[in-house]
């Protein structure tokens, strides 16, 4: 399942994935991310894999390789957090793929991790 985080602001994308991911999953969340490229250009995106089990089938691990084919450069800086081994070697492996910058953060550093997806991007404002 995927879920928008309410840090969720201009450029700045935070979805948790929880569970296992289906197809569906993936169809409604395509056009939130669209709609943020299509509006700041780059983004910058944080994806907390919160009890992430994967994907539902081989369907679902397919819509997730179009997503990020799709909007292969549009991603300017990724932190991905995790609880688990295989997740860190996920994000090494994004790294090597991907043309921006890839970081892994222990569940236990989640604060550092926004303050890294966020770094240089304009103050928040009240």
């Amino acid at each position: 399942m995927y879920e928008l985080l309410p840090q969720t602001e201009g450029n700045v994308l935070g979805v948790r994935v929880s569970g296992t991911i289906t197809g569906d999953d993936y169809e409604r969340f395509r056009p939130v991310i669209d709609e943020r490229v299509r509006r700041h250009g780059k983004v910058r995106l944080l994806i907390h894999m919160d009890a992430f089990d994967g994907w539902d089938d081989l369907d679902a691990l397919w819509e997730d390789l179009k997503l990020d084919a799709a909007h292969y450069s549009d991603v300017e800086r990724l932190a991905m957090v995790g609880e688990e081994r295989w997740q860190d070697w996920m994000t090494r492996l994004t790294d090597l793929l991907a043309p921006g910058d890839v970081r892994y953060f222990d569940e236990n550093d989640l604060d550092g991790a926004w303050a890294w997806v966020r770094e240089g991007t304009p103050a928040r404002t009240a």
